[in-house]
């Protein structure tokens, strides 16, 4: 998976959106024309949205505030009731900002309270993406005036105070609507960048394709396009061991999580999936599946016993395992056959207290899929939730999966993938260990790590949208072949 921002769903960084408009320029669009088309493209989408109402556009100091006043010339020529107020004075205005300003036909006004009065719609054109700094002076008290009057906001790029790159909030308040342009940004798609932005739609203002395949990008949208082509195939010359033989240690007495794992991993697609449990355990597991093969392997020594069987080529520890020194050995064991192996939950908490021994260990393909506090239990979890996965991935040579609203997955070379596809419903207990086995089943079948763990998440999510509310993790597995057939089948 590479690309470039040709790629629909590439998510470009302020600096590379920034540098798209430069090499825009260089090729012979003025930069007031891409004011003028950015301008236009919101109300276009305004026009759509809402009949002619009393409008207070809100501009800024910069070129947000250019295209603000594009917005406001635009639909006051549309026979809209118009006003317009802005941070600071027109003459301190500078560039393809100031042309803009200095068409506009009527009265600016200054940038207060007051301005508010009768509007029932509010254009946000103050800050862009690139803001660094939280929100100052009376622009909070004016979007919080705003936002608690209900009155709809559309957002100009980004809400203002909400980070491009990041998608964290310096003040910003939720919008009906977001407008930017050429691509998102990863502040568009991460939390709470996602939810403030309301509905996010991409403008094109006339970047062309050509200049867009000379920017490399290494995040994207999670999106079936990405990966759809390395799904593992059905094949009539095919059996069950070309399938490949998924491999999960069954915890005890917590068994519920390694049943379900497995089961996603069978309807993934793997050819086979054993469970190996503790000897006491076996006959609960025996009892509870059937398509699923049970082993008993009481010890990390029998665990290494039934490794040496190279067809199980895809392995998985974690739910249900327990945090102990039994479950540091049988991960060991795994990452040393150097096949893929997924380790989840208990398996990642287990190196808490040794996390070097974790990372040396990992040698083949690796997935790690923690939440939030297994994260911080082995790495750093200070920067913002991309960079902080991309970093981990780094460290341990294993492709991250940081589960949550906005699952990020990072591979260890930097690329990354931003999941929006999972709906609220997923917040129930043994979703994740689903995810699981859904990624180990497509691991099973050769898929490569970083492919299998986006599918996987992306799979999880849409699973889940077709059942909607009411929703049981075990309700999962058995829906994941209804999403696969829209994927696969012509």
């Amino acid at each position: 998976m590479t690309g470039s921002a040709a790629d629909a769903s590439a998510l470009l960084r302020v600096a590379q959106m920034e540098e798209a408009d430069r090499r825009s320029m260089q090729a012979g669009t003025p930069g007031i024309e891409l004011m003028q088309s950015a301008g236009a493209a919101v109300a276009r989408e305004i026009a759509r949205r809402w009949s002619p109402r009393p409008t207070v556009v809100l501009c800024g100091p910069g070129n947000n505030g250019g295209d603000g006043f594009v917005i406001a010339r635009v639909l006051a020529g549309a026979g809209w009731p118009v006003r317009l107020a802005l941070a600071g004075s027109k003459e301190a205005l500078r560039g393809d900002a100031r042309h803009h300003a200095g068409l506009w036909p009527l009265p600016i006004e200054p940038l207060e309270v007051g301005v508010l009065a009768d509007a029932t719609l509010v254009v946000d054109a103050l800050f862009g993406s690139g803001l660094r700094r939280p929100l100052s002076g009376e622009i909070p008290r004016i979007l919080e005036a705003v936002s608690e009057r209900h009155v709809p906001i559309v957002a100009v790029d980004v809400p203002s105070g909400l980070l491009g790159d990041t998608g964290e909030s310096l003040g910003a308040v939720p919008a009906a609507l977001t407008v930017t342009f050429t691509r998102k940004k990863p502040g568009h798609v991460l939390l709470p960048g996602r939810e403030l932005c309301g509905e996010t739609v991409v403008a094109d203002i006339g970047t062309t394709a050509d200049l867009l395949e000379r920017i490399p990008v290494d995040t994207w949208e999670n999106d079936p396009a990405l990966w759809r082509a390395a799904l593992p195939q059905l094949r009539a010359s095919g059996n069950k061991y070309s399938r490949g033989h998924a491999l999960l240690w069954g915890g005890y007495p917590t068994t519920g999580a390694a049943r379900m794992a497995a089961r996603a991993a069978a309807r993934a697609g793997a050819g086979l999936t054993t469970i190996a449990v503790p000897l006491e355990a076996l006959p609960i597991y025996a009892a509870a599946l059937t398509s699923i093969m049970v082993r008993a392997a009481p010890t990390p020594l029998d665990l290494c016993k039934l490794l040496a069987d190279k067809r199980l080529n895809a392995l998985l520890i974690g739910p249900g395992a327990g945090i102990d020194a039994s479950t540091r050995a049988r991960a060991l064991a795994m990452l040393e056959t150097r096949r893929a192996v997924l380790l989840d939950a208990d398996a990642i908490s287990a190196f808490a207290e040794d996390r070097e021994t974790l990372f040396a260990a990992v040698a083949g393909p690796c997935v790690l899929t923690p939440h939030d506090g297994e994260f911080a239990r082995i790495f750093d979890a200070s920067a913002d939730k991309l960079a902080r996965t991309r970093a981990a991935a780094r460290t341990s040579g294993a492709v991250i999966v940081l589960k949550g609203a906005d699952t990020v997955v990072a591979a260890p070379d930097g690329r990354a993938v931003i999941n929006s596809n999972a709906p609220a419903t997923l917040a129930t207990a043994g979703s994740g260990d689903v995810l699981g086995g859904m990624i180990l089943g497509l691991l099973a079948q050769g898929m490569e790590a970083f492919a299998a763990a986006s599918a996987g998440v992306w799979l999880h999510g849409a699973a889940a949208s077709d059942f909607g509310p009411g929703l049981l993790a075990e309700d999962l597995p058995d829906l994941l072949p209804g999403v696969l057939r829209r994927l696969t089948m012509p």
